[in-house]
């Protein structure tokens, strides 16, 4: 059953059959590259400094890439052994009628980071064209959202798998390593140029610490624990799932955010993108990397359509992803989305232990299939929302020790205890 035609069944919660797996680990790892690469990303690396040096900035960076990308591989393995999508994986576990309600928070936080993606790309694309010497009218905010919202809208027409498999893999990703070889190389010669030693060895200013840092870097590939098995569901196997997934969106999470570090220390700016910009071929090098956002927004649209046709099968994904787009593009048109930022970040605080849950339930041979599940499975739901209490407490009584690995942790371990044996 194809996930973009319309069924009569729920394509969301069926396991996509071994004839449609086409997705090798180097698909798969590709996807991830691409899905880890982002503006945002390097602004949140560039948020790091000064307040650590920049040695701890990257201890922070590069374990909590390793830990972050490993959970998002470790669920993109169960949604390939299992066949299901995130919303499959959450009816698993906590009941069919239960599982409406995060998956509809899910929905929600989908909408909010596809239209803040529109965001990002809509003032990246105005401040490139101002820098080029356009698009001065007021008018151009307006259309430039409008522009890439249609773009979002023509790609949810089309097939997320030839979409990965054509567009992403042989063309999207050599153009953004390319981009991103040619910033590094430009920042690394300012560095160099300024005493590479002493901005190694500067001392951070204070105010953050290791582990909150590290909490930060890892909240990255966290916010894609919800949408991993929607797509690794068509991965030939779990294995090359993980391992695609793994090394993909690490390498891209520990590049943005270094090459973010080492903007801030050589232009230190609040505007990210003025400061690209200031790089020679800045402008070239920016706008891959603008294109290259696009598949961040549609990674949202059409997660938010597989969702959305699991509540509502009668309509199709891609009927929905037309719905999703246009609804995203909408809110970026008439929501200050820049000051809805801290309510998108509370908001996927819910799925940290929602997916620690997950994972405690199904990991290590605890997926059984049953053709009819329970309405609602009430120690699950008990962990999950004690495990939403647990990151709120870590992050008001002890922020040093992070909130999302530890919750992560303790969520896993009890479900993991407490599941049925044998």
């Amino acid at each position: 059953m194809s996930s973009n035609t319309s069924s009569p069944s729920n394509a969301a919660l069926t396991p996509v059959q071994a004839g449609e797996r086409v997705f090798s680990g180097m698909h798969l790892a590709s996807l991830w590259f691409s899905l880890g690469v982002g503006l945002l990303v390097m602004q949140v690396g560039a948020y790091l400094m000064p307040a650590l040096s920049p040695q701890q900035a990257m201890l922070a960076i590069v374990g909590g890439s390793i830990v972050g990308a490993g959970l998002l591989a470790w669920v993109g393995k169960l949604g390939c052994d299992t066949g299901l999508s995130s919303a499959g994986l959450i009816h698993q576990v906590y009941g069919r009628h239960f599982a409406k309600l995060p998956v509809l928070l899910n929905i929600v936080q989908l909408l909010g980071w596809g239209a803040f993606e529109l965001v990002v790309m809509r003032d990246s694309t105005v401040a490139i064209g101002r820098q080029a010497g356009s698009m001065q009218a007021d008018y151009w905010p307006w259309a430039a959202t409008l522009l890439w919202g249609g773009l979002l809208m023509a790609l949810m027409l089309g097939s997320m798998v030839h979409l990965v498999r054509r567009l992403i893999s042989r063309i999207a990703l050599p153009l953004v390593v390319l981009s991103l070889l040619w910033l590094t190389w430009q920042f690394t010669h300012m560095a160099s140029a300024q005493g590479f030693s002493a901005l190694w060895s500067r001392p951070g200013a204070g105010g953050m610490g290791v582990m909150p840092a590290l909490d930060l870097v890892v909240a990255m590939p966290i916010s894609w624990l919800p949408l991993v098995a929607d797509y690794s569901r068509y991965g030939k196997n779990g294995r090359s799932a993980m391992a695609g997934t793994w090394l993909g969106f690490g390498i891209a999470n520990v590049w943005c955010y270094a090459l973010g570090v080492l903007v801030a220390l050589v232009l230190p700016s609040k505007d990210l993108v003025a400061a690209l910009l200031l790089a020679q071929g800045g402008l070239i090098a920016l706008s891959l990397v603008l294109l290259d956002e696009v598949d961040n927004a549609y990674g949202d649209a059409y997660s938010g359509s597989v969702s959305a046709h699991s509540v509502l099968p009668a309509w199709s994904v891609r009927a929905w992803g037309l719905v999703v787009a246009a609804a995203c593009t909408l809110l970026a048109l008439v929501l200050p989305m820049h000051s809805l930022e801290p309510f998108l970040l509370l908001l996927s605080s819910v799925f940290v232990p929602l997916f620690g849950v997950i994972l405690g339930r199904l990991s290590f041979g605890g997926y059984q299939r049953t053709a009819v599940q329970a309405p609602i499975h009430w120690l699950p739901v008990c962990i999950w929302l004690c495990g939403i209490a647990l990151y709120h407490a870590l992050a008001a009584w002890a922020p040093v020790a992070g909130s999302a690995i530890p919750t992560l942790v303790v969520t896993f371990v009890v479900a993991f205890a407490t599941r049925a044996k044998g």
